[in-house]
């Protein structure tokens, strides 16, 4: 079975949003894009409307779908959906994650992330995706 998990990719003044995985966590203390796994009968941008909500406490409207792919764990195959997100209302804040950072594409490699976010971050870093980091 495939677990769907959506992503945000939440862009402000040439930075991208990242959050740090909470302790006793699966892959605790790692960094990640912010988004979490869809519920049943939720739409992907849906889902990834009330896990940024929940996680960070803002309300975002989701854009275009920027990257997916598949990643196999011991235990579960995951299948991400990295989509643009703009925030609308609130500041982000480490609700249900252990902290969060603005962070410039350069920076991106002084943070270690989970294997399935490291397709798009090394895009991000190539300079494929850099239109986005800049307002």
């Amino acid at each position: 079975m495939i677990i769907p998990v959506t992503a945000g990719l939440i862009f402000r003044e040439g930075k991208l949003l990242i959050t740090r995985r909470p302790g006793g966590s699966h892959l605790a203390g790692l960094w990640e894009l912010p988004g979490g796994k869809q519920d049943p009968g939720e739409t992907l941008p849906e889902c990834l409307k009330r896990e940024l909500r929940e996680e960070l406490g803002v309300e975002v409207a989701v854009h275009e779908l920027l990257h997916e792919c598949e990643h196999e764990y011991p235990l579960k195959t995951v299948k991400l959906h990295f989509f643009r997100c703009t925030l609308l209302q609130g500041e982000p804040q480490p609700l249900q994650c252990a902290e969060l950072a603005w962070v410039t594409a350069p920076e991106l490699s002084q943070y270690e992330f989970p294997p399935p976010d490291a397709s798009l971050l090394e895009s991000l870093q190539r300079g494929e995706l850099l239109r986005f980091f800049n307002p």
